[in-house]
C-alpha cells in the first residue's frame, strides 16, 4: 500500500484586475504562439476588440470557434477536432464554466497547454485540473481530471462589474460552499481532487474564501449593480475564483456538490446555476451535520440577504416531491460521489430527510429575521 501523501494544487499564474483582457495576448504569448479561443457570440462579441487589439499587439493570429450551453462529452470531442484541425498550441477557454472547462478537457485531450479567461466571477471551475462534463439537458455525467492546472487563469474585474448581477450571486454561492466541504473532509481525514490529502494551505484558503465573502459580498453586489469596481468586489472575485477553486481542489468536496450533482437530474431545478444549487446542497450538508444552530441561522440570513436559494421552493421543488428527492438523493449517494468525504456515511434517505428539513428551517429563520418569504422558481 503506497504511503499517504498531501498535495496542493494551483494555476502556473493567476491575473486579477480592472482591464485585464487588455493584456491577455501579452500573458498567453509565452505559452502559445498558435493559440485557439472558445467563447460563444454572446462572450465574443463583449471581448472580441480587446482580444484582438492584445493579440495583434502580441504577434499572436485570433482564431476563435464558438460555443454551446454545456461542456458535454461530443462538445468536447469536436473541439479536440477544431484544434488539431487548426494545428493550435494552447487553447483559451473565454466565458462561463462548461467554455474553460471544455476547452481543458481538448487541449488535455489534444496535448496541449490551456487558458482560463473567466469573463464573471460565477464559479471556481477556471482555475482547477478538472472539468464537469455533463448531458446536453445539463445533467451531470462524470469528473474528468488532468495532470496539471490552467498554464494562466486571467479574469477582469471590469467585465466582472458589467456581467449581470446573478453571476456574481451564483459564483458566491459555489464559494461559500467550499470551507463547509473541507473542513467536513478534514475531519474524514478524506483525499481531495487533487489526489491526496489535504494539506493546510488548501484548507487556509477555503476558510480565506469564506471570510472574505462574509465580509465582502454585500458591497460586492452593490458595486456590480452599479457597474463599478471597488475593492470589495476585487476580494470577491479572489474569493470565488482563486480562492474557492484552490479550497475545493486541494481542501476537498464533500456533500454540497454531491446534491448539487443530484439536482442536476431534477427537470424543475433546470436552468438554475451551479452555485444556486450548490448553496441548496450547503444548508443540507450543514442539517446533515448537526450543525450547530446559529451557524444554520447566520447561513440563512446572509445567504438570503445574498439572494442565494436556500429553500426547495427556490429551486422548483416541494417536500412533497418525493420521488424527485429520492431521485436525487440516489445521485447524490452513487459510489464515486464525493458525499462519502462526510466524516460518518451518508445514504440516500438522510439526504432526503436534510432536504425536507431545509425548507422549514429556512422559512421559520427567514421569518424571524422580517426576510422575504421564498418564491418558487420555474424551470424555463
Amino acid at each position: 500500500m503506497a504511503t499517504p501523501i498531501s498535495t496542493v494544487m494551483s494555476p502556473a499564474r493567476y491575473v486579477q484586475g480592472k482591464d485585464a483582457i487588455t493584456r491577455v495576448g501579452e500573458f498567453v504569448a509565452p505559452i502559445g504562439k498558435r493559440p485557439l479561443l472558445v467563447a460563444d457570440d454572446v462572450v465574443w462579441g463583449i471581448v472580441e476588440d480587446a482580444v484582438r487589439t492584445s493579440f495583434d499587439a502580441a504577434g499572436l493570429p485570433v482564431e476563435r470557434v464558438g460555443f454551446g450551453r454545456f461542456a458535454t462529452p461530443q462538445a468536447i470531442d469536436d473541439l479536440t477536432a477544431k484544434i488539431r484541425e487548426t494545428d493550435s498550441d494552447v487553447v483559451v477557454g473565454l466565458g462561463g464554466g462548461s467554455a474553460i472547462d471544455a476547452a481543458k478537457a481538448s487541449g488535455h485531450l489534444a496535448a496541449i497547454r490551456w487558458v482560463s479567461v473567466p469573463t464573471a466571477a460565477s464559479t471556481d471551475a477556471p482555475t482547477s485540473a478538472l472539468a464537469v462534463v455533463y448531458s446536453e439537458e445539463g445533467e451531470f455525467i462524470e469528473y474528468r481530471f488532468f495532470p496539471h492546472n490552467p498554464d494562466l487563469v486571467l479574469i477582469d474585474t471590469k467585465l466582472v462589474a458589467n456581467a449581470p448581477v446573478q453571476f456574481l450571486v451564483a459564483g458566491i454561492g459555489d464559494a461559500l460552499a467550499t470551507w463547509v466541504e473541507a473542513r467536513a473532509a478534514k475531519r474524514a481525514n478524506a483525499d481531495t481532487m487533487a489526489g491526496g490529502l489535504q494539506t493546510e494551505t488548501g484548507v487556509a484558503l477555503a476558510e480565506l474564501s469564506w471570510r472574505l465573502l462574509h465580509e465582502n459580498a454585500l458591497q460586492a453586489i452593490a458595486s456590480v449593480e452599479a457597474k463599478v469596481v471597488t475593492p470589495a468586489l476585487e476580494k470577491v472575485v479572489e474569493a470565488n475564483t482563486l480562492l474557492s477553486g484552490l479550497g475545493f481542489e486541494s481542501g476537498g468536496l464533500a456533500a454540497a456538490h454531491a446534491i448539487h450533482n443530484g439536482l442536476t437530474a431534477a427537470p424543475q431545478a433546470h436552468g438554475l446555476a451551479h452555485g444556486q444549487k450548490v448553496n441548496v446542497g450547503t444548508i443540507a450538508q450543514l442539517v446533515l451535520e448537526g450543525a450547530p444552530a446559529d451557524e444554520i441561522e447566520d447561513f440563512v440570513v446572509f445567504t438570503t440577504k445574498v439572494g442565494l436559494p436556500n429553500t426547495l421552493t427556490e429551486i422548483g421543488l416541494t417536500v412533497d416531491d418525493r420521488d424527485v428527492l429520492q431521485a436525487v438523493a440516489e445521485a447524490a449517494t452513487v459510489e464515486s460521489e464525493t458525499i462519502h468525504n462526510m466524516p460518518f456515511p451518508v445514504t440516500a434517505e438522510a439526504v432526503v430527510d436534510a432536504l425536507v428539513a431545509i425548507e422549514g428551517i429556512s422559512r421559520s429563520i427567514r421569518a424571524a429575521h422580517g426576510l422575504p418569504e421564498p418564491e418558487l422558481y420555474r424551470a424555463h
